[in-house]
């Protein structure tokens, strides 16, 4: 299982735009076959970092994912909303692998 961490630098003036971005992928995402943790929007500190963090079996399931999530109505749509409304300044990937299962394993 791998784990997609999507750091967003967003436009801290439509914070409203990003979370409605957000719960539309909250709908498009599972649909799509990725196992959505969630997206987090700026709450205290920082008000341009927002997060999306998903989970996939491999990168050749994120690869089939991706296609479908391209032809989904939704995520066609929220894909446009976002160009359209301009709020994602900046968008990076980092995939993860947990490392630390079992988790409290006594030794």
């Amino acid at each position: 299982m791998l784990t997609c961490i999507i750091r967003y630098r967003i436009d801290p003036t439509k914070k409203a735009q990003f979370e409605e971005y957000a719960r539309n992928w909250g709908q498009a995402i599972p649909r799509c076959g990725a196992d959505l943790i969630g997206y987090f929007a700026p709450h205290e500190g920082s008000t341009s970092l927002a997060y999306g963090i998903y989970n996939i079996p491999s990168l050749a399931a994120y690869e089939d994912y991706r296609e479908r999530l391209a032809a989904d109505p939704l995520g066609q749509e929220n894909y446009a909303f976002a160009q359209r409304e301009n709020f994602l300044l900046r968008e990076d990937r980092t995939w993860l692998k947990l490392a630390s299962t079992p988790h409290g394993a006594s030794r």
